[in-house]
């Protein structure tokens, strides 16, 4: 797959509007402001492709990139505080729409921020998954973030608190030096 000819597809506002699902698809989900923008360009190799921005809740559709006719999938970003509670209504509304309109999902990359203990959102994020058998890997984001003691700690904290994920691959990730990508587009390429 040559992730550099991805190309915005469309966005999509709510759910009615979402089209038949006819291609492969592989889905970004997690919090706002943890990193899915910047995942998709460092997988595209474009700056700015997906919009990313240093305020949370930005991605408020559900943006459709091709990549040799396969969808890549960027969810609205979940658990973000300061929106109006129509607004919060509209995301559950679009992302149940989402995952229940019969789409080709093949894998759902669900991101997690690296820094932090999973959130109660995450994990209800985990167990959607699971329960619906949607095949998923975690990439754990803004790994650079973090010093070298720091890291190997929340790496080891992580085996504890994804436990719950059973075996799947769980990934750290950089989008500044790019550590996780290569082991990413395989596990992306194996699910297709």
């Amino acid at each position: 797959m040559n992730y550099n000819n991805a190309k915005f597809d469309k966005a999509y506002g709510i759910s009615a509007q979402l089209p038949a699902s006819s291609k492969a698809e592989i889905a970004f989900a997690g919090r706002s402001n943890v990193g899915k923008s910047s995942l998709l360009n460092k997988l595209f190799n474009r700056k700015s492709l997906a919009r990313v921005s240093s305020v949370p809740g930005k991605t408020i559709t559900v943006n459709f990139y091709n990549v040799d006719n396969v969808n890549f999938v960027d969810l609205p970003g979940y658990g973000y505080a300061k929106i109006s509670k129509q607004e919060k209504s509209r995301f559950g509304e679009l992302m149940e729409g989402y995952f229940q309109s019969g789409r080709n999902i093949k894998l759902v990359v669900q991101l997690v921020d690296m820094r932090h203990k999973p959130s109660a959102d995450d994990y209800s994020m985990i167990e959607f998954l699971k329960h619906n058998n949607i095949p998923f890997i975690i990439v754990m984001t803004k790994a650079d973030k973090l010093k070298v003691k720091e890291y190997e700690k929340r790496l080891e904290n992580t085996k504890e608190e994804l436990a719950c994920a059973g075996d799947v691959p769980v990934i750290p990730f950089s989008s500044v030096n790019g550590e996780g990508l290569d082991k990413i587009k395989s596990l992306i390429e194996e699910s297709l």
